[in-house]
């Protein structure tokens, strides 16, 4: 998941989107024009290099030629960001300092905060667009502010003034490649170049770096703002504004002929679905466990302080004033699950009670099966009885269970209620005066998904099932990478007997109880014929990472990285081996004699492209390459489209040959509708895409019609990529109403609805309408208009097995397109087609697609009605 969707992220402007963009910019931006009279340009200026607002500014940039009147590049242009560490007090750039080399690189070093022992470096060769970042650690304790840098033949010296207690001094270092770095030696003030000035800009003075460069350099940047200006208008389109935009406009005809000559294999896998246990997507949604913790397991930490109710008795109450209930981890039923319940009774009736997650929803009719670990402490035995009651405490259903003995066991139970409650609790009361133990508490619907024991709530996955998606990527997003290295999912800790799972924080505040894991992922994908693509950690956190480290910093050790490259091989070997290897024994005996057939491993999840990252990601892709070339292993390029991350990604997806990289970006409607060329520009025989992430939500992070047709536009565009293209998903998929971590989301739930969104309905109509080749087609349309050509979406494909011929018509304006497609090539005409369209107001959010039946003929005439999507499924037999 995009946990650091809110800034830029170095983000820069390739040549070929510079050159794209020039001449809208002569229009849009008049003054860039006037710019090209190189008579009125002086031949050098002066640069200032500064930051502002406690840093979170980043590098800001200012020109001048006289060092008395400053002009802002922007203003407030970032052109450098700072992406060390979690947010609040870091990500920030403190006094940057700008130098350039002999080789016309420039560098940039800056202070990251008064509370680290290092500083931050980055360079570039145009100031815009910038390498990866690195964080040095230079001293033991204090702190490094104001860092300057120099160099000379290739050697680079760093100075920076430090503070610890009352004392305080200069520092430096020496490198060559800023990597490795000469140990840390005190300088005196005498030998720093104290370059920094006072500078007044629109009216507030501020602190920087100034450097003399030629106009030109300026020029480039004044370019690069005012083109990133031109692309954030693009962005910022609305159809709230069609009706000013479309004024006069007049219902569009459309010629479509298609091209079969031209037709090209794309991939029959483009529509999948991604799982992450954000947003109480697992426990409390789609895993059916109807007890929250149920192990007591949560701990304080989970919260980080927001919720200080929040603890290992959370969603448990006691009943009872002659009752006592704690806490124990003395003897626990597994080392991995330490805590337990002692109940301490002395007057009978009353018991522990269990809120469930926001109260527990029973059906009429339906069974429900209970089960626990229990023991009598200091008696010989006792009874239970189980209850499930309504808020007002009148009985639903009650069962007994005998003979608790002394040692450790689980008991099981059913329970039916007749009738349909949507907020009932759970209630275990001992029938004899004393201590019981308990653990594991548990309740579960027999009516699971496929009647799994340990299942998944029925109506939830189905809703998916019903996508229909090729594939399913699990568990994770931004929990795959997890809060710190010892938050880093672990496969194999989801696996085996529950009370044997190991339990931990979710980095997006709640609990994982792990009875969702591994095994239960495959099985899914299994029971909906999905491709599993599981999704581990590159040997790093989340590069926003709270925990130990300034977010992505903090690598596993490379002593401990054999380790963990052999659990990544280890997990193939869980999923595909045979009774003769340790790992697929253990599949076996979990129940699952045949081989989950794996076919893809995600390392790594939107991470920084540091050194450390592509150290520890280089050594488990070469170890998967070389154990299992069957294997398509998918990199990461970040969670950005264009930037740093994303160049470096590509770099190294090249340099490695990574079959497949995972891209993720969340936009506007605007930036879909604008963007359809995305990957027209990409090498059809380099590495492949998987766009594992993405989305399109209006202002208030809301969907509708507007968001869900420029998703359905976009998708259209993938088709024609499909050769380039071989995956996406959504993102994210589930989650449950008033415990939501991000918007938007393609199917919101509570405890007794699921409410897929229109956009749902998009990917759906994609999933059970996708092909394996692709069929080009030439639009002609009587308004030339770019606006308006832009806000049609023509895709046709053919399934090859069916033979149907798949046409997808999107009209993203608010007047009809009378359309006319031929399909005399195709030899069609009589056959009967079905049409769906999904059709509203640009805000509409409950919308559905309606299905009906349309005859062929050799010219089909049809008419799109304005904001819709249409599909024509044309059979053949």
């Amino acid at each position: 998941m995009l946990e650091h969707f809110t800034h830029t992220n170095n983000i820069t402007l390739s040549a070929v989107g510079r050159t794209l963009g020039l001449l809208c910019l002569l229009i849009f931006f008049p003054g860039l024009a006037s710019a090209a009279n190189i008579s009125a340009q002086p031949d050098s200026v002066f640069l200032l290099a500064y930051s502002k607002d406690e840093g979170k500014s980043g590098l800001l940039l200012a020109w001048s030629n006289d060092k008395k009147n400053w002009y802002g590049i922007g203003p407030d242009h970032r052109f450098l960001f700072s992406d060390f560490g979690s947010w609040g007090t870091q990500k920030r750039m403190f006094a940057p300092d700008l130098f350039q080399d002999e080789k016309g690189v420039w560098h940039c070093v800056w202070s990251l905060n008064d509370n680290v022992q290092q500083f931050a470096h980055a360079a570039s060769a145009n100031l815009y667009d910038w390498g990866r970042q690195s964080y040095p650690v230079v001293m033991k304790s204090g702190s490094v502010s104001n860092p300057e840098i120099s160099g000379k033949n290739g050697k680079f010296l760093i100075t920076w003034q430090h503070e610890e207690g009352e004392s305080n001094g200069y520092y430096q270092t020496t490198t060559t490649d800023f990597k490795n770095y000469a140990p840390t030696t005190a300088v005196a003030d005498k030998e720093r170049l104290n370059r920094r000035v006072k500078a007044e800009i629109d009216g507030t003075t501020y602190e920087g770096v100034v450097n003399k460069v030629s106009w030109g350099l300026v020029d480039d940047l004044i370019k690069n703002y005012q083109w990133t200006k031109f692309h954030e208008s693009e962005k910022a389109e609305k159809m709230a504004d069609d009706p000013v935009r479309f004024a006069s406009l007049k219902p569009v005809n459309a010629e479509i002929s298609l091209r079969p000559s031209e037709r090209k294999q794309i991939s029959d896998m483009l529509i999948g679905a991604f799982f992450e246990d954000i947003s109480y997507a697992a426990d409390g949604g789609l895993y059916a466990e109807l007890v929250q913790n149920r192990d007591f397991e949560y701990k304080p930490s989970e919260k980080k302080g927001k919720d200080k109710n929040w603890n290992h008795t959370t969603a448990w109450v006691l009943e009872g004033d002659n009752a006592s209930f704690r806490i124990d981890s003395l003897n626990p039923i597994h080392p991995n699950n330490k805590y337990y319940a002692v109940l301490d009774v002395k007057q009978l009736g009353k018991g522990l009670v269990n809120e469930g997650f926001d109260g527990i929803a029973l059906k009429a009719g339906e069974k429900y099966n209970f089960s626990a670990f229990a023991k009598a402490i200091d008696s010989k035995s006792n009874t239970l009885t189980v209850r499930l009651t309504d808020k007002n405490g009148r009985n639903l259903a009650e069962t007994k269970i005998n003979n608790i003995g002394t040692a450790w066991k689980k008991y099981n139970a059913t329970l039916m209620t007749k009738e349909t409650v949507a907020d009932a609790k759970i209630a275990v009361v001992p029938q004899k005066a004393g201590k019981v133990g308990l653990d594991m508490i548990s309740l579960f619907p027999q009516n699971t998904f496929n009647g799994r024991k340990n299942g998944l709530r029925k109506d939830l996955a189905q809703t998916i099932a019903d996508l229909h998606p090729k594939f399913m990527r699990f568990p994770g997003g931004c929990v795959a990478h997890g809060d710190g290295i010892e938050n880093i999912y672990r496969w194999k800790n989801t696996i085996g007997p529950l009370e044997g799972r190991v339990p931990m924080r979710n980095l997006w505040g709640y609990h994982q109880s792990m009875g969702l894991g591994y095994y239960e992922y495959f099985q899914f994908c299994e029971d909906i014929g999905a491709e599993p693509v599981p999704v581990l950690a590159a040997g790093v956190p989340c590069q926003n990472s709270s925990t130990g480290g300034h977010g992505q910093q903090g690598g596993i050790p490379m002593a401990d990285m054999d380790e963990y490259v052999q659990d990544v091989l280890d997990l193939i070997e869980w999923a595909n081996g045979d009774k003769n290897t340790t790992w697929g024994k253990k599949r076996i005996e979990a129940g699952h004699p045949e081989p989950f057939n794996l076919k893809y491993v995600g390392i790594g999840n939107e991470d920084l492209i540091t050194d450390i990252f592509e150290e520890r990601f280089t050594m488990i892709f070469n170890a998967v390459k070389e154990k299992h070339p069957e294997i398509t292993v998918i990199g990461t390029v970040g969670p950005f489209y264009m930037g740093t991350d994303y160049d470096e990604g590509w770099a190294l997806a090249r340099k490695l040959q990574v079959p497949m990289v995972d891209e993720h970006y969340y936009q506007s409607p605007g930036w879909f509708i604008n963007n359809q060329d995305f990957y027209d520009r990409y090498d059809r025989a380099g590495t492949k895409v998987y766009l594992g992430e993405y989305a399109a939500f209006v202002d208030d992070r809301r969907m509708n019609i507007e968001s869900a047709l420029s998703e359905a536009l976009y998708l259209s565009a993938i088709e024609r990529n499909g050769d380039v293209v071989s995956m996406t998903s959504f993102a994210p998929l589930l989650a449950k109403e008033h415990h939501t971590s991000w918007n938007p989301d393609l199917i919101y739930f509570n405890n007794t609805e699921v409410k897929p969104t229109v956009d749902y309905y998009v990917q759906k109509l994609y999933s059970l309408n996708s092909g394996d080749t692709y069929v080009p087609a030439k639009v002609e349309l009587t308004e030339k208009q770019e606006n308006v050509q832009k806000r049609i979406g023509v895709s046709v494909v053919q399934d090859t097995r069916s033979k149907d011929l798949i046409v997808k018509l999107v009209n993203l304006l608010p007047v009809d397109v009378n359309s006319a497609l031929d399909l005399s090539a195709f030899n069609m005409a009589g056959k009967e087609a079905t049409l769906t369209v999904l059709q509203g107001k640009p805000t509409d959010e409950n919308v559905m697609p309606k299905e009906s039946t349309v005859q062929v003929s050799e010219k089909l005439k049809y008419q799109l009605p304005a904001y819709s999507f249409s599909v024509i499924r044309i059979k053949t037999k």
